[in-house]
């Protein structure tokens, strides 16, 4: 074609839109992804433009590049029918995937036509005549993607949307976007370590810019129930009941939180309402499995529970976990849940098979690994009554050396089991040498090195403590 490729590369480069904003689909599940952008357009009208957007994107992920252009062209629809005064402006992102998308299809004069486009409105706009334009409306669409593609991108996402703030402080759906944010990355610092950055005063603003978000009512309700304030949550609940009585990621979050409560037929008959609504979300599948696998537990804490009702419900909740990671393959949470059912029931040989499923995966972050090998220790010590391999995988996870709360959650335990065993008179020199372990692990040097000397006394011969302590002395 007359126009060159080369240059063309450059000046896709240069465009704002999903293909420059590195979001990489080995983090997401297509499938569940695109469901889940399919199901916010059928409830949540106002991000049209934005949700049409990323859908062509996933389309184009999943090699569909026809239904991406469709998507594109519903995309302009919805900026004519909500924006009709401001086409250009809210443009840029959905001619940068069009201009990315005919590129891809070697279609490369009408790539150059979108191109143009967007370098001839930046123009207008820009006093500089510079065509790479700093719009806050493309810095908000940036971090409702970024979000979007999970928890790798939250700190981006915020970023995004703390710089559509500096030209607009008073704007709903940028305070939405940054509380969202906010929260979403205080949830992964509890879950994972680090630095918890609190939401509170994020989302109570965006619930006053915007008293009919009845989402981000939902997500300050939680924050308070996390801060122990439940019943200030719990109006904020009621009030979005009342108002979105038939929104689904409202009442997702709504029965998350009467689940929290211990009111689990409440959330339960919230989730099932809404699963009629949106029959394919992983979210609602997993929510239902929790709420069975805790009437289970509540059950069982009565005593003598009827058998027959307990196995219904452990049924149901295996069926709606393995349904959510039919959906959603890489979802951690829902084979660990299963896992756990499994064991709920007596089923230990399913149980184990799930748990060695998940150690056999190679793409798990450290906090994943180190949160596994706390819930198998488990496992072994409550359910196979192993506390010899108990011991082994909590060590396993505390020789990962993130920080995180999977790891902290095994130091606790094998240091509670090892000191239980201790005092019970019934040690040996394994156990305190594994002690000294646990410290050393832990980078307590000096207590590492008084546990070690205590083993090498009842096992004066042993080389793996002798070793340890002369390490552990030389690097005092």
């Amino acid at each position: 074609s007359t126009i060159s490729k080369n240059s063309l590369e450059a000046s896709l480069q240069q465009l704002e839109c999903h293909f420059t904003w590195g979001l990489l689909k080995q983090d997401v599940t297509l499938e569940a992804l695109q469901q889940a952008i399919i199901d916010h357009l059928e409830f949540v009208k106002e991000y049209s433009v934005t949700d049409y957007n990323i859908l062509s994107y996933v389309c184009h992920l999943k090699n569909s590049n026809e239904e991406a252009l469709r998507n594109l062209k519903k995309a302009e629809e919805a900026v004519r029918k909500h924006h009709p005064h401001e086409i250009a402006r809210r443009s840029l992102v959905t001619w940068g995937n069009y201009a990315w998308i005919y590129y891809h299809m070697e279609r490369y004069e009408e790539a150059q036509t979108y191109v143009s486009k967007v370098e001839n409105s930046c123009k207008k706009f820009s006093s500089t005549g510079h065509w790479k334009i700093q719009v806050p409306e493309i810095y908000a669409e940036q971090g409702w993607a970024l979000l979007r593609f999970g928890r790798n991108y939250f700190e981006r996402a915020k970023n995004c949307f703390e710089n559509a703030l500096k030209s607009e402080p008073d704007n709903p759906d940028f305070n939405a976007g940054y509380a969202t944010a906010t929260y979403r990355l205080e949830d992964v610092a509890r879950k994972y370590g680090g630095e918890v950055s609190p939401s509170l005063e994020a989302l109570k603003r965006a619930v006053e810019l915007n008293p009919n978000d009845t989402t981000i009512m939902a997500l300050l309700a939680l924050e308070l129930q996390r801060l122990n304030r439940a019943s200030e949550g719990k109006r904020y609940i009621e009030e979005g009941l009342q108002k979105t009585p038939d929104l689904p990621v409202f009442l997702r979050y709504a029965a998350s939180f009467y689940r929290k409560e211990q009111q689990v037929d409440k959330a339960t008959e919230i989730l099932k309402k809404t699963l009629a609504l949106t029959p394919n979300s992983v979210f609602l599948h997993h929510q239902l499995g929790l709420c069975y696998k805790c009437k289970v537990l509540q059950l069982k804490k009565r005593g003598y529970p009827p058998q027959k009702e307990v196995e219904n419900l452990i049924q149901l909740a295996i069926f709606h976990f393995k349904t959510a990671i039919e959906k959603k393959p890489v979802f951690f949470y829902a084979y660990i849940d299963l896992a756990n059912t499994y064991a709920l029931g007596k089923r230990y040989k399913e149980a184990e098979e799930t748990f060695q499923e998940m150690f056999c995966r190679n793409d798990l972050p450290c906090e994943d690994k180190q949160e596994l090998c706390f819930q198998y220790g488990n496992f072994q010590r409550f359910h196979m009554n192993s506390e010899l391999k108990a011991i082994k995988y909590y060590i396993e996870g505390l020789k990962i050396e993130e920080d995180s709360s999977g790891r902290r959650r095994c130091r606790s335990a094998v240091e509670t089991l090892l000191k239980q065993k201790i005092s019970s008179g019934l040690e040996d020199a394994t156990d305190i040498g594994t002690l000294g372990l646990v410290h050393s692990l832990s980078g307590e040097k000096l207590k590492a090195i008084e546990y070690y000397k205590k083993a090498i006394v009842l096992d004066p011969n042993n080389e793996e403590y002798q070793n340890a302590l002369f390490k552990l002395q030389l690097s005092i």
